[in-house]
This record gives structure tokens, C-alpha cells and sequence, in this order.
């Protein structure tokens, strides 16, 4: 049996400001290609079908058209995908009865039933092969919030929400492999942040209020093979337990992350095998060296470009190391870009200051002890190299001075 293991797809996001539906639409239709060519028994994506809880409309729409097209084109292809911390639990689930009458599994959230167990059932999902037998059991489990777990019977000392985690995995493992026939697999799924996991700092949210709660990757003992979504870098945390990644870099820092989907072979119950396929780049991101002003101005004037409509311009981040200050950078900036075909996505400014406070030999002061030019003077040591100007100092007294004047 193979499996396609994918997650984070972050259906409409926006890179400052700019919208993605062109790269995402590329990227299903590069997923519905690969899944035919390699004839894929089962889809498993590992959470964040989403950006944010309310995606707009055509983000929906992006979602159900491609599962519709899976549906017609590949009637036995076992479809299952589970909410993450960017998704609304009630939101996915509204349509699961609809979308389960034709075999896909959308599982927004756990449920229990009215004693408080947890029901199995809808988290249980026979994996059948391309002769329609069932080949392995997948344990769906989205993203699981506080108000999901039931760490009242924990004892003392215990990390309640780590802890709360594992006894869902417990019962649900257990469960699974208790219904796993004879050489049938057994398959995790989740969406969390795992102990020793690589973050992308600039575009993931923490799990579970961040890293003192990194879950243990022997949570997972009892899985063939977990699929994890969350963190964008694909990353093998434990044999079997794998991050696929995002297919899409969500921040400028994960332009050279090797963004994949995870082909994983399962043979008579066992794991063989976990292949990447790399993801084609649908739209590039330029990433200036960090230099000053007049060298970025050099860089982007150099830029040789082919043409491409807008939507598939590449996104460019221009990196500045400032060693003064510099007037209308973003208009200089974008006065060089005039007529290029790529879009301005971000300035990064850094300055070559000391980044020290307001302290003499170490000490702290009182900003009342201190005379105003003399703070001006130390704020732009902080930030520039050397000391400000006569003519900045001029500027500084002279709007000094009219701010006196109104206070009189």
C-alpha cells in the first residue's frame, strides 16, 4: 500500500499582503497529477487545510474542488485529512456526515459520548488498497486543545496536558490495533508540536502553549507510521514518525526549506519505505543579500527578470544593514523596482549600532539626569554607527525647542 503524506497546505494565505491562491491552485494540481502517476492508495493531510479559522470563500472552494476531482477521477483513492490549530474544529466537522457518504474523512475535532468517552468510531479509518481490501487502520487525530483532554484522573507531578495527550493516544492506538487484522498496518495522524522539532519561528504557531509542552515522540509507539503536520520544515523525529512540511514556504525565512509530500510504502503490516517528493516551485523569492541602501539599489537594478503575469511574479524581501539613517527607503526602493516584474514582499532593516541602553560604564541612569541631546545623542548610537550629524543635532534643538515653546 502507499500512502501520501502531506500537511499545512494554509489554503489563503497571504505573504505580506500579497494573496497565493495562483501557487496554491498549482500545487493541487501538481498533488492530483503525482497521486495518479504513482498510484497512491491513500491522501492522509496532517492539519492546517487553512490559514486562519474564517478562510475566505474561495479557500473553501479550492478545498472541496479538489476533493471533488480526487473523488471522480480516483474513486478508490481513501482520502482522510484532520484539523490543525489554524483551522475552526466546527467548521470542518459541519459537512462530515455529506462528506462521508462518499468515503472522505474530514475530522475537525475528538467528540465523546455522553459518559465522556471518547468515540473511536469516527477516528477509526480502514485504509483499503487498490484491491479493496483493508490494509492498514489510520488513527485521525486533529489538533487537540485544553478543552479536549480529560487529565482529571492524572496524579500528582505529571504534565496534565502532555499527559492528556498520551491518554488519548492510548485508548485510540490500542482500539487500532486491536481492530488491525493480520499484516494490517497501523497509522497515525496528528498535528502537534513534537520534543527536538525544528521550528520556523516567523510562521508557526506553538502547540499547547509553546515548547515546555513538546510532546514525546514515544506517544506514538504504537503507530507503523505517523504522519505529523505543524512544523513547516520536514523533519524525522523518531523511525516511523515524520513531518511531511509545508508544500508552500509560508514566510520569507522558508525560501530554502526543501518543501515535499512523503510517499510512505506499508507491505504486509510493515513500514518499507518513506520517500520525499520534492514540490515544484511555482513562484520564486529573491531574497537580497543584506548590504546598505545604495547596494541594495545596485542589486534590484541588476535583477534580469522574465516576464510573468502578477500573480506569478516571484516575491522579493530586500535586506538592509543600515550604518546612518536613510530617508524614503520604501520610496527609493520601489522607484528602482519600477517596470520589473516582481513584487515587493518585505524590508528587512537591521542597523549597525550598539544596541546598548541608556547606561554610563555599565551603570544604569535616570533619563532625568540626563540632558536631552545627550539621550537623542546615546538613542542613535544605538541604532547608527558614530555620533549623529551637526545637522541632525541642529534638527534635534530646533524641534526642541518649538516643543518648549508650546508647553509655555
Amino acid at each position: 500500500m502507499k500512502i501520501l503524506h502531506t500537511a499545512d497546505w494554509h489554503l489563503g494565505h497571504q505573504l505580506h499582503g500579497h494573496e497565493r491562491r495562483f501557487e496554491h491552485d498549482a500545487f493541487l494540481d501538481w498533488l492530483a497529477e503525482t497521486i495518479k502517476t504513482r498510484q497512491i492508495d491513500a491522501l492522509l493531510v496532517a492539519g492546517d487545510l487553512f490559514d486562519t479559522a474564517n478562510p475566505p470563500a474561495s479557500a473553501w472552494q479550492q478545498l472541496y474542488g479538489f476533493l471533488a476531482r480526487l473523488r471522480a477521477d480516483m474513486p478508490r483513492l481513501n482520502l482522510v485529512l484532520v484539523g490543525g490549530n489554524h483551522d475552526s474544529p466546527s467548521k470542518l466537522d459541519a459537512p462530515h456526515e455529506l462528506l462521508r457518504a462518499f468515503n472522505l474523512h474530514l475530522v475537525g475535532s475528538i467528540s465523546r459520548d455522553e459518559n465522556g468517552a471518547l468515540e473511536t468510531d469516527r477516528l477509526l479509518v480502514p485504509l483499503h488498497d487498490h484491491d479493496g481490501k483493508v490494509a492498514a487502520w489510520c488513527a485521525a487525530v486533529p489538533f487537540l486543545r485544553s478543552s479536549d483532554l480529560r487529565p482529571e484522573a492524572l496524579g500528582e507531578g505529571q504534565d496534565r496536558l502532555i499527559e492528556g495527550v498520551r491518554q488519548i493516544y492510548d485508548e485510540l492506538l490500542a482500539e487500532g490495533r486491536a481492530r488491525c487484522e493480520t499484516e494490517q498496518a497501523l497509522v497515525a495522524m496528528g498535528h502537534a508540536y513534537l520534543a527536538a522539532g525544528q521550528l520556523s519561528e516567523l510562521s508557526e504557531r506553538r502547540v499547547l502553549g509553546g515548547n515546555q509542552h513538546a510532546l514525546p515522540a514515544d506517544i506514538f509507539a504504537g503507530a507503523d507510521y505517523t504522519a505529523l503536520g505543524h512544523l513547516h520544515l520536514a523533519q524525522r523525529l523518531a523511525p516511523g514518525v515524520h513531518y511531511s512540511g509545508s508544500p508552500l514556504p509560508l514566510s520569507l525565512n522558508e525560501a530554502n526549506y526543501r518543501h515535499q509530500v512523503l510517499e510512505v510504502t506499508l507491505e504486509a503490516g510493515k513500514l518499507v519505505a518513506v520517500e520525499p517528493i520534492l514540490v515544484p516551485r511555482s513562484v520564486e523569492m529573491i531574497r537580497l543579500p543584506e548590504s546598505e541602501l545604495s547596494a541594495a539599489l545596485d542589486a534590484i537594478a541588476a535583477l534580469d527578470l522574465a516576464d510573468a503575469p502578477q500573480q506569478a511574479q516571484p516575491f522579493l524581501e530586500v535586506r538592509l544593514l543600515l550604518p546612518k539613517p536613510e530617508a524614503r527607503i520604501r520610496e527609493r526602493i520601489l522607484a528602482a523596482l519600477a517596470g520589473k516584474p516582481v513584487r515587493l514582499a518585505k524590508i528587512s532593516t537591521r542597523y549597525q549600532g550598539s544596541g546598548q541602553g541608556l547606561a554610563d560604564g555599565g551603570q544604569r541612569r535616570r533619563l532625568d539626569d540626563i540632558a536631552p541631546q545627550e539621550v537623542f545623542s546615546l538613542c542613535y548610537q544605538r541604532q547608527f554607527e558614530g555620533e549623529p550629524s551637526e545637522a541632525l543635532l541642529a534638527s534635534f534643538d530646533e524641534i526642541l525647542t518649538q516643543v518648549r515653546e508650546a508647553k509655555s
